[in-house]
Parts: structure tokens; sequence; C-alpha cells
């Protein structure tokens, strides 16, 4: 009999691990929203990637509910909710959940598994990372559309569900240094707002120089931030965050030599902000450039051109914000980072 394996948060992400799991022969219960129930009742789970795997469950395989109490006979527990529902996953796994269960969270943004630590003392919590991305495709589908493999928070308690996660073309790699690798993985999520505010698909956007001067400004600014704060973060793609800007300023024809073998991305990947901003979700960006600037402040530093970020990700929110172009969005980003500047200058 296998371990019974939950997924707390089942959806674009949640479903398509959860579902590669059962592909792979394991016991898994999905536990989220009713608009991924009624999805998956009108077209079972559909998985695909951008190697060209495809493998599909039917809707009657698919154990999807909304009832918490069913996680109680969980061996391990996957967090894959948006990061502000952190706090109201870890009371649900409190109430519900045997205290033996692994957690494992495999969010966006950092301090997710430090905030189900504090909701879950004496209990296993490991932090994960996702590095790809997961699109709803209109014909039903969840296809991940970028590479990358997962990583856990090295750890005795998880190394039992090594072979299944192997086995459903998830391996799991482990690391140490896990805060390396969060900050790591954040600085290669601050193009989520941009992907969201071009709205156009990863690769037609960083195919456009503007666009990626935006995505260059951001990291840079950030990159700085982690470096002052103690914070070497692991190099999440074969270029690293200190020499990512400059490849990504580099004009079109030369980034796309330098740069395609190491950027494979799948034509229909987007965005999970721009996902959320197309279902009229609210977006992760106060945990993606919001969590630069509460890093920033809390060593008195500021983040101007992550703060208007965050700025123009809450107007489209509210659907006030239109489309931008690569010029028109960088030209945003760079007043921003002017007027912090001449501000710093008049006040000193």
């Amino acid at each position: 009999m296998t371990a019974k394996i939950v997924i707390v948060g089942a959806g674009s992400v949640g479903a398509y691990v959860g579902g590669s799991l059962q592909l792979a022969g394991a016991e898994v219960l999905m536990l989220g929203r009713s608009r991924m129930r009624e999805r998956i009742l009108r077209f079972g789970l559909c998985l695909s990637d951008l190697q060209g795997w495809r493998a599909s469950l039917g809707a009657a395989q698919v154990n999807y509910t909304e009832d918490p109490a069913l996680m109680a006979d969980a061996a391990l527990i996957i967090v894959a909710v948006k990061s502000a529902d952190t706090a109201v996953a870890a009371a649900s796994i409190l109430a519900h959940a045997h205290p033996s269960a692994v957690i494992l969270s495999l969010q966006n943004g950092v301090g997710n598994a430090e905030l189900l630590r504090a909701t879950l003392p004496g209990r296993t919590v490991l932090a994960g990372m996702v590095p790809f991305n997961v699109l709803q495709t209109p014909d039903g589908r969840l296809h991940r559309g970028t590479e990358g493999e997962l990583m856990v928070e090295a750890s005795p308690a998880i190394q039992r569900f090594l072979p299944c996660f192997a086995k459903a073309r998830l391996p799991l790699i482990e690391r140490t240094d896990f805060v390396a690798v969060l900050w790591g993985k954040l600085l290669m999520n601050l193009n989520n707002g941009v992907n969201a505010l071009s709205d156009v698909p990863l690769k037609t956007e960083l195919a456009q120089r503007a666009y990626r001067r935006c995505l260059a400004l951001l990291i840079e600014e950030a990159f700085s931030i982690v470096q002052a704060a103690g914070i070497r973060p692991v190099k999440m793609a074969k270029i690293g965050p200190r020499w990512l800007p400059w490849v990504l300023r580099l004009p079109d024809w030369l980034f796309q030599r330098l740069a395609a073998a190491t950027l494979r991305i799948d034509p229909e990947a987007r965005s999970s902000t721009w996902e959320d901003l197309q279902a009229g979700r609210r977006t992760e960006v106060d945990y993606l450039n919001g969590a630069v600037l509460h890093l920033a402040e809390s060593l008195g530093r500021d983040a101007p051109a992550n703060r208007r970020m965050v700025a123009l990700i809450r107007n489209a929110e509210a659907g006030r914000q239109p489309a931008l172009s690569g010029e028109a969005l960088l030209a945003e980003l760079m007043s921003s980072v002017s007027f912090s500047l001449s501000s710093s200058s008049t006040s000193s």
C-alpha cells in the first residue's frame, strides 16, 4: 500500500504535481477550490510539458475535494496554495492532519515554510521550490511550459518519497542552503509581473529588449539588496543573477544567440501572475516584488523599481492598468528610480 499524498491548494501547479504523482502510482488526494474541481469534471486531468509528454486521468480517477478532514491519514502534505493563503492552510493542517505527516511547501516567495512551522510547532515542515510554470490551456490541459527541477530542503523525512517523485518525472533535488534557493527563485520570479503587464507569452516577451531591460532593472535592484542582507542567491539558470541583467540588456540578435540554449521556454508559457489577472484573482506580487521591498526596508534601503511594479500590478488587479509595451513599462520603472534618486539627493 502506497503512502497517501495530499495536495493542499491543488490549482495549476498543485494539480500538475498531484496528477504526475498519481500517474506514477501514488495515492493522491487533491484539496482545492470548486473551480478546479469543475474543470477536472469537464476535461479530466490532462497534463503536458514542453518536451511533448502528455498523459491524462479520467475525472472519475481524480480524488478532488474541498473537505480538509480527508487529509487525516496523509503521510505527505504538499502545500501549494498562494502565499496569502498560507496561514489558512496551516490552520487547516493543524486541525485535520496527523502530527506525523511530513509537510512540504511548494510555493512562490520566501517565508512560507517559516509561517507553517510557527503554526505547526513540532511537526516536520520542509521548504520546497518549483522552478517551472504551469498554464491552464483552453483545451483543458495543465501545461508545463518551462524547464527546471523541484528542490527540497534536505531532510531524512523526505527520503521515502524520493522514488515516487522521480518516477513521476519530478525528481526532488535536496539542498541544505534553502534560503539562498528561495531568493534565487524569487529573483527569477520578478519576471512574473513584467510578463503579466506585457499580456504576451513569456517567449514573446523575452524576445523584446525593452521588456528584458525592465526585468534586468528589477533583478539588479533586488540582487543588491539580497547581497546587502548577506544572502548569496543560488543560480537558478545557467546564467547567475550577478550577470543575468547584463545578458538581458543585450541587443535582441545577440541575446537570442547567447541565451537561446539556456532559456528554453514553450510558446504557450505565461506567468502565474498573468494567469491570476486573467482569472480575476489577487496576485502574489506582495510575496515577490513585495518581498524585495520588505527586505530593503529592514536594511533601511529602498527598492523603487520593485515598488513601482507592486503599484502597477495592484492597478491591474483593480482593472485600471492596461497592457504596457516594453518601452512604456521601462519608462514607468525608470521614472520611479529617477524620482527616488532625486529625493535622496535633495534630502541629503
